[in-house]
C-alpha cells in the first residue's frame, strides 16, 4: 500500500503527516468545568495509548482545563474551538499543542489571522475541523445537501483563509455521519492538496455501529494510502475509541508491533470453550510487542489445518487442547491449562 505523499506538521512531541506513523486519538467527554474528572480521564486515556488528547474549550474558564492537562499527561492536547477567536488565544497561553477551529465561524479575516499569527508565533498548527452539520448555508443551497462535494469546497475554502494569513501548518478534517459521504470529501480533497487528513466518521452512534461506520469508513481510506491520524468517534467511553483505532491499523496492517490474533467462529465439531478462550487469549496479549500470528481454534479441522500459516495456536479438543506451531503440533493440555501453555510458548518465539 502506498501512502499519500502529505507534509508534515509538528504538534507537541509528534508529528502529523510526511510519512510518519498514523496516530490514534480521542476527546475528553467530562464537563469542561470539572478539571479534575477530565484530568483524570485524561491521564486514562495516555494510559490506554491515546497519542493526541482532544478537549472542548466553550468559554474562559475552560482554557484553565488545558493548563492543567498540560501538567498531567505527556501527550499533545487539542483545544476545540468554536466561533470565539478568543478562546484560541487563551489556550495558546495555556499551553496548547494545537488548535482545532473552523476559520470560517469565528468571524472576520482578521480574527483569522490574530489567531493563525499567535499559532505561527508558538509553532502550533491548526486542524480545520468540516463536519456535514456545520456546512456554510451558502454551500448547502448550492449543492442541495452535505454533499461529498459540498464538503470538500468547505474545507479547501477555510485552508484558502488560512493561506491568506500565511499560516500552512494545517490538518485538515472532513466528517460526516454518513460513510459514503465521508469518503468521498476526503478522496476529493486529497487529490486537491498536501495537508495531512485527520480521518473520522463523526456522530457514528454508539459502539457497535460506530465501530462498524468507522471500520468502512476510515478503513477503506486508509487502505488507499489516505489519512495521517485517525479518531473513532463513539457514544461510549473514550478508551473504547483508542482500543477501536488500534484495532482498525492492526487490522489494515498498518499497526505492526502487536500480536495477529485469529481464531474461528465455532461450529458442531467444537468441544472446548473457545469463546473465553480466545477472549482469554487476547486480553493477555494485551500489551504483547511481537509481531507474531497467533490461533485459537475450535477443533482439528481448524487446527493445525487451516492455520498452519500462524506461527503458533491452540487447536481445542474433547476438553483438552492441542498447542501447535506453524501447523506441527507440540503437545497436547488440559483445556484449563492451554492459554498458559500457550503463553509460555509464545514467550520462547
Amino acid at each position: 500500500m502506498e501512502r499519500r505523499i502529505s507534509r508534515k506538521v509538528r504538534v507537541g512531541d509528534i508529528y502529523i503527516g510526511g510519512g510518519e506513523k498514523i496516530t490514534v486519538q480521542s476527546m475528553l467527554n467530562r464537563p469542561a468545568a470539572d478539571i479534575e474528572g477530565s484530568v483524570k480521564q485524561a491521564v486514562e486515556l495516555e494510559k490506554a495509548g491515546c497519542e493526541i488528547i482532544r478537549a472542548a474549550v466553550p468559554n474562559m474558564e475552560a482554557a484553565e482545563l488545558i493548563r492543567a492537562l498540560k501538567k498531567a499527561v505527556s501527550v499533545p492536547v487539542v483545544a476545540d474551538i468554536h466561533f470565539d477567536y478568543r478562546l484560541a488565544l487563551a489556550s495558546l497561553e495555556a499551553g496548547v499543542d494545537k488548535i482545532r477551529i473552523n476559520p470560517g465561524n469565528i468571524g472576520s479575516i482578521e480574527r483569522v489571522r490574530i489567531v493563525a499569527d499567535a499559532c505561527k508565533k508558538r509553532n502550533v498548527p491548526i486542524r480545520i475541523g468540516v463536519n456535514s452539520g456545520s456546512l456554510e448555508k451558502e454551500l448547502l443551497a448550492k449543492y442541495g445537501a452535505p454533499t461529498a462535494e459540498a464538503l470538500a469546497e468547505s474545507a479547501m475554502g477555510h485552508v484558502a483563509l488560512l493561506e491568506q494569513c500565511d499560516f500552512y501548518d494545517t490538518v485538515i478534517s472532513i466528517k460526516s455521519s454518513d460513510v459514503e459521504t465521508m469518503i468521498g470529501a476526503y478522496e476529493i480533497v486529497a487529490a486537491k492538496c498536501d495537508y495531512p487528513l485527520h480521518l473520522g466518521v463523526t456522530e457514528a452512534g454508539t459502539h457497535n455501529m460506530a465501530l462498524i461506520k468507522s471500520s468502512i469508513g476510515i478503513g477503506s481510506l486508509l487502505m488507499h494510502g489516505i489519512g495521517d491520524t485517525i479518531r473513532v468517534s463513539m457514544t461510549a467511553d473514550p478508551i473504547c475509541e483508542v482500543k477501536a483505532g488500534f484495532d482498525i491499523l492492526k487490522a489494515a496492517g498498518i499497526k505492526k508491533d502487536c500480536p495477529s490474533i485469529v481464531s474461528c467462529p465455532t461450529c458442531g465439531r467444537t468441544k472446548i470453550n473457545l469463546i473465553s478462550l480466545a477472549e482469554e487469549v487476547e486480553k493477555r496479549l494485551a500489551d504483547c510487542k511481537k509481531q507474531i500470528k497467533v490461533a485459537v481454534m475450535g477443533c482439528a479441522v481448524n487446527g493445525p489445518g487451516e492455520a498452519r500459516e500462524a506461527d503458533i495456536g491452540i487447536a481445542g479438543g474433547d476438553g483438552c487442547a492441542l498447542i501447535f506451531k506453524k501447523g506441527e503440533i507440540i503437545c497436547k493440555v488440559d483445556e484449563k491449562d492451554a492459554v498458559d501453555r500457550l503463553l509460555e510458548e509464545i514467550e520462547k518465539l
